[in-house]
């Protein structure tokens, strides 16, 4: 049984052959004009029962008489463009409670988690009444929109408020660094890192075409070797060593290389190290007759960075680049790390790699003022 009839005009016809032959249209507007065509009744188009039009546009037959009905009730144009819908969404997130969210998301998790997690806190959301109801989508979209990662921890070196201690070091090291070169009176930068011995437990998987290499979680652990190193670096020069332990006694024989080995025609070497227990001139006198400690430490003056300020060290700088080009791996015996950090630091010193450092005193008064006590 036919419900609806339709019949089209000349122009309409013209326009419906237009809508299909020609421009860019919605697959809506296209179905209807096809179905609009071929259920034409007028007098000279070929009329097309609606299983016809079901089995060639591979529509249901409630969609054909839905495009009629809204034909005939309403009009040509209405059928062609899709009603936009005027349906209003209320935001689940106002201002109140998004700010409540924020607080939240700065406050302490709850007693048995580390961290909030989204679902962590749209349940809590609703513990406290905020909401009657919130997905962690919802909480999701707010904290990045405020820029806000419960969930994720950085590890930083923090320095203390308005500390006048921090900042005398601080404008110590950097006026320190801008000195001009000078090769009777050089400027190194000296710090140490522990590598742990790692071998692999099982045989690692090399790299082929379309495959990474790989390498097995599990590993024996053989100790910790300690990495000394010393950096030149407006010359674009470093030393490194390796040794078994992190002791006094190291550390004095390490800066009687930088003395002999590494600047043996200079006057006086300016050294720039972190505040450690062991970075002590009484170390000389440990490992060392007297004579020969006094001699050490007239050679040498020494610059702290401050506490909390390591970063300030650019002995750090060469440290970073050592483990990214060198030591990112599985290396089981210190024998093979001195291999391999004496290639890495022949290649390094060949290539002169100096450090471009250019933070000054001025900037720390500016970009640090916090650090700087009230007058």
């Amino acid at each position: 049984m036919i419900r609806y009839h339709i019949k089209l005009t000349k122009t309409e016809v013209e326009e419906l052959m237009q809508v299909i032959n020609k421009g860019s249209h919605s697959t809506q507007t296209f179905r209807a004009a096809y179905v609009l065509l071929n259920s034409d009744e007028g007098e000279y188009s070929q009329k097309v029962t609606n299983e016809q039009i079901s089995n060639v546009l591979r529509i249901g037959m409630r969609t054909i008489d839905r495009i009629k009905k809204k034909f005939v009730e309403d009009g040509f144009e209405a059928t062609l463009e899709r009603r936009k819908t005027t349906r209003i969404y209320e935001p689940k997130i106002d201002g109140e409670i998004e700010a409540k969210l924020v607080s939240l998301c700065c406050s302490s998790p709850p007693t048995g988690f580390a961290k909030w997690s989204l679902r962590l806190l749209a349940d809590k959301m609703v513990e406290l009444k905020y909401v009657e109801s919130i997905s962690h989508v919802a909480v999701g979209k707010c904290s990045k929109k405020n820029e806000l990662k419960p969930w994720k921890v950085k590890g930083w070196v923090i320095a203390t408020e308005q500390s006048s201690e921090f900042v005398a070091h601080m404008e110590r090291v950097l006026d320190v660094y801008q000195r001009p070169y000078n090769e009777h009176f050089p400027i190194i930068c000296m710090d140490e890192s522990p590598k742990q011995l790692i071998e692999d437990a099982r045989i690692s998987v090399p790299m082929k075409p379309g495959q990474e290499a790989r390498v097995d979680y599990e590993y024996i652990r053989h100790g910790v070797a300690n990495i000394f190193m010393a950096s030149e670096p407006l010359r674009g020069r470093r030393l490194v060593e390796v040794t078994e332990f992190k002791t006094k006694k190291e550390w004095a024989k390490f800066i009687k290389r930088i003395s002999d080995e590494f600047c043996p025609n200079a006057q006086k070497i300016t050294l720039v190290m972190d505040n450690f227990k062991t970075h002590d001139p009484s170390a000389f006198y440990e490992a060392f007759e007297p004579e020969e400690a006094k001699r050490l430490w007239d050679r040498f003056e020494f610059v702290y960075t401050p506490k909390h300020g390591s970063w300030l060290n650019m002995a750090e700088i060469e440290l970073h680049v050592l483990t990214g080009q060198c030591l990112n791996r599985h290396i089981s015996t210190r024998e093979k790390i001195e291999t391999e950090v004496n290639a890495w630091q022949n290649h390094r010193n060949n290539k002169e790699a100096t450090i471009n450092w250019q933070f000054k005193k001025e900037d720390a008064r500016i970009k640090l003022k916090r650090l700087y006590p009230s007058i």
